[in-house]
This record gives C-alpha cells, structure tokens and sequence, in this order.
C-alpha cells in the first residue's frame, strides 16, 4: 500500500503538470473513468449522498461512503475519498476512520472544515483534527485539507484562506483545497504562499485548466461536476426518447455496462506496471484536458 500511495502523493508535485481528479459516485463511475484511463479518482461526497437519498454535508451519508470506499480501494486504482469533516468533531473518531481507510487501501482524503449550518470550524479544532488523522496518515495516506471560505455563504471573509490553510499545513495536511476559488492572482498569490500543493474545483465557467497551472495549482478535481452532469444526460436522454428523437449522446450498451460491475473490484496488482496518468501541460493546448498522458514507470 505504502507504494501506491507515493505514487499518489508523487502526482501532486509535478511542476507545471496538476493531477486532474474526476470524481466518481459509485463503482459503475469509478469503473468507467478507470477504463478510460484515469489512474487516479476521488469521490463525491455530494454525489454518494444523492445518490443514498441523503443530504450531503450533514454526515448522513458516513456509511454509504465506507462502503463505497472499501470496494474501491480493492482495484488498482489510485482512490482518494471525501468524508466531509470527518464524520465526527472527535480528532480520535476521525483519526480511527482515517486508519480504517488506509488500511483498507484507500490512498487518500478530503477533510472540510465547513459545518452543515454554514460556518467553519472553528481553526484551533480543526487543527486537532487533522493533527490527529495525519498522524494516523503518516506514510500511508495523503490528507488534503479543504477550508470552506470561498465556498459556504456564511463562512468567514476570503483573508482567512491563507491562514488557515497555513495552520493545516502545520498541523500535517499534505495538500490544500479551496473549492470555489477561481481568481487565478488570487490562486497564484496562495500557492506562493503555501508549501502544499494547491487543489482547486474545475468550472466550465472559470479558468482555463492551462491558467490553473500557470498559476501553481497542482490538483484539479471535478466535485459533483460528473454527478450533475450525468442527472442531466439522464433527464435530456429521457425527455429526448418520450419525444422519439434519437438519444443526444453515446449511451454505453447493456454489455459495456455489464462489463463495469466486472471491472469494478478486481484484486490489486502486485507490481506497478505502466500507469496512465492524466495530467496537464501549460504548453500544450486545451484540448488535453480529455486527452491521457501516458508515463510509464
């Protein structure tokens, strides 16, 4: 485990070339963007919740995300999981779940400090929290701090990001998330700031992913982008064929998606092989956010 985990700590320190992170919401999501090459997936906290009839952010959803990340940490891809604020404001609860992931395989985690009634913890108790899961982390498992204070409307002002990303980092986290920062002066002024590397949301509507790497952000991830997206091709698939027009899309057939569930938890392998990392380069054009960059190890 110690190997595939440095391989995914390893992803966030390549200069100019930020790990692009898509977030999947089951084992079907997860199996299909492995099969199209994606070495490394998160999930989606907001997605599993949904999914489960659940609000998200509430830690209604705890079961049904340990449960989704064992399964997923049984393949061989990179897994990296969002358990909100740890499902618990006990550091000790959050460090054991942090080593129950781990041991099970998974490489990594998102830990929020935003509270379901849209405040942030408060800095000094976050702290303990994440001292305590990166103790349990250490050499096993990559903590990434998210702080909610461009994301929830009533958090704290903007100034504070720095501040307490800074006391994150100290506490151990070994990388920094801030969704719903898309200033790409601001991002560049926080990445020069922290020695973390920087993960930030991908927006249709927002900087290009060729800017976010020109501005230092090592880690783009998709949130509930993919989640969203797929209720969307589901409603516009179904209102399509109630109207008997052809569907709008490429829908995978009963096969391929058959062929999911079989993929979805084959046993890890025992060596690393070639590995298809995606990755961006500012140099090169747009397009290669859905292009793979292969590298070999």
């Amino acid at each position: 485990m110690t190997l595939r985990y440095e391989e995914f700590r390893d992803l966030h320190h390549r200069p100019g070339a930020p790990l692009f992170l898509p977030n999947a919401w089951d084992h079907a999501s997860a199996a299909a963007l492995a099969a199209a090459g994606f070495r490394a997936i998160g999930t989606t906290s907001l997605g599993v919740a949904a999914a489960a009839g659940l609000p998200d952010g509430t830690g209604a959803a705890r079961a049904q995300t340990l449960r989704l990340a064992h399964g997923l940490a049984r393949t061989d891809t990179l897994v990296t999981i969002d358990i909100e604020g740890g499902f618990s404001d006990d550091p000790k609860r959050v460090a054991l779940l942090v080593g129950e992931l781990a041991d099970a395989g998974v490489v990594g985690v998102n830990i929020e400090d935003g509270r379901p009634d849209g405040t942030l913890r408060d800095t000094a108790h976050q702290s303990e929290i994440l001292h305590a899961a990166c103790e349990t982390a250490s050499g096993r498992l990559f903590v990434n701090a998210r702080t909610d204070t461009y994301w929830l409307p009533d958090a704290g002002a903007a100034e504070e990001t720095a501040e307490r990303l800074t006391v994150y980092q100290q506490a151990g986290a070994e990388g920094a998330f801030v969704p719903g920062l898309r200033d790409v002066h601001a991002i560049a002024e926080l990445t020069a700031a922290l020695d973390a590397p920087l993960n930030v949301l991908h927006a249709p509507e927002g900087p290009s992913l060729r800017a976010l790497a020109e501005a230092g952000v090592q880690r783009i991830s998709t949130g509930s982008l993919l989640f969203r997206a797929a209720l969307g091709a589901a409603l516009t698939t179904a209102t399509s064929a109630a109207r008997g027009a052809p569907a709008p899309t490429h829908v995978p057939s009963y096969a391929e998606t058959q062929a999911l569930a079989d993929a979805a938890a084959p046993p890890v392998s025992d060596h690393v092989g070639v590995t298809d990392v995606v990755y961006l380069d500012p140099a090169a054009g747009e397009d290669q956010a859905v292009q793979l960059a292969r590298k070999q190890h």
